[in-house]
């Protein structure tokens, strides 16, 4: 089949454009000179609505889909909600990666999570171990749903030659992101409590689990970054991981994030509390063959991603 050849005046749906990603990637497509983005809130499309989404697109006929839409959380929020997970995220990529189709669409790109390797993958994960073992069981109703959606784009690209790819980013944090303690992922999580903290003059911070599990972090502009580039680049049914490559303890983390809000207490491990996967480290080799590398230091990134959330810390009291 033939690679859509994307262009600067080429229609492209960002789906899921106000959430941390969808909002990074319209703020690259825009700096990087598109010009004709489709833009639509949950509350003017429910993509979870099949007759809407399909109605929509017959519409509007985008040349380029971007799914950057999904239902997210941490181990709390997964653990608590499996139904709405697995149901929400199935949806929601059916309806997209099908109306696309449907539509004509010309190009789309599927965003999906390190999540979908197994628990106990060999480490750096490397993207031929998809479905080589057990997921990891507190989040396995949302890996279930995103590698049902790699399935659904391989599955198009080979019966009808839809140019559909998938990208498997790591964790992602940065501005916009979701610092609601509930629900949110572990770096923002950790920003919030280190602040509040600092704020109480707390003599400690409490934290999940032991601290020993290492996780990769790629700040949101880098993902939205390497989205336009394989966007434009990159037309095969083969996933792509997306991510930097290095990882941290879930401790070293930890003091980076106390570091960088100036807590001056201790830190306390609550071993009582879940893990999760002892370690979730991407190998991104594919990637840099392809030609992209990430550009923010994890430091540089929680800085700016703490600035961030002193000027919107408003929205997240109560």
């Amino acid at each position: 089949m033939s690679k859509f050849e994307v262009s600067k005046d080429s229609k492209i749906f960002v789906a899921g454009h106000r959430g941390l990603v969808g909002s990074a990637l319209v703020r690259r497509l825009r700096a990087g000179g598109y010009v004709n983005l489709l833009l639509r809130t949950r509350q003017e499309l429910d993509l979870c609505d099949a007759d809407a989404v399909h109605a929509y697109f017959r519409k509007e006929r985008p040349d380029v889909v971007i799914d950057a839409a999904a239902k997210v959380g941490g181990i709390h929020a997964n653990n608590t909600y499996p139904a709405d997970f697995i149901r929400d995220n199935l949806l929601i990529q059916q309806n997209l990666i099908d109306g696309a189709y449907r539509a004509g669409c010309g190009k789309f790109v599927f965003l999906g999570s390190s999540c979908i390797y197994p628990k106990l993958a060999p480490q750096p994960m490397r993207e031929e171990y998809l479905l080589s073992g057990p997921l990891e069981p507190t989040n396995e109703w949302y890996a279930v749903a995103k590698i049902a959606g790699i399935k659904m784009c391989q599955a198009y690209r080979r019966q009808y030659g839809f140019d559909a790819v998938s990208l498997m980013p790591t964790n992602l944090y940065g501005p916009g992101d979701n610092f609601n303690l509930e629900n949110s992922h572990v770096l923002p999580a950790l920003i919030r409590k280190f602040h509040e903290a600092s704020l109480a003059g707390a003599d400690e911070v409490v934290i999940w689990g032991t601290g020993a599990p290492r996780r990769e972090f790629l700040h949101v502009d880098d993902m939205a970054d390497a989205t336009a580039f394989l966007m434009e680049t990159y037309s095969d049914e083969a996933i792509v991981n997306v991510g930097t490559g290095e990882d941290v303890s879930i401790r070293e983390l930890a003091e980076l994030v106390g570091t960088a809000v100036g807590f001056k207490g201790a830190l306390r491990f609550d071993s009582s509390k879940p893990d999760g996967t002892p370690r979730k480290l991407l190998d991104v080799s594919r990637l840099s063959d392809l030609g992209w590398k990430a550009r923010i230091p994890l430091k540089e990134g929680i800085g700016s991603t703490y600035a961030w959330y002193l000027q919107h810390q408003d929205d997240y009291r109560g």
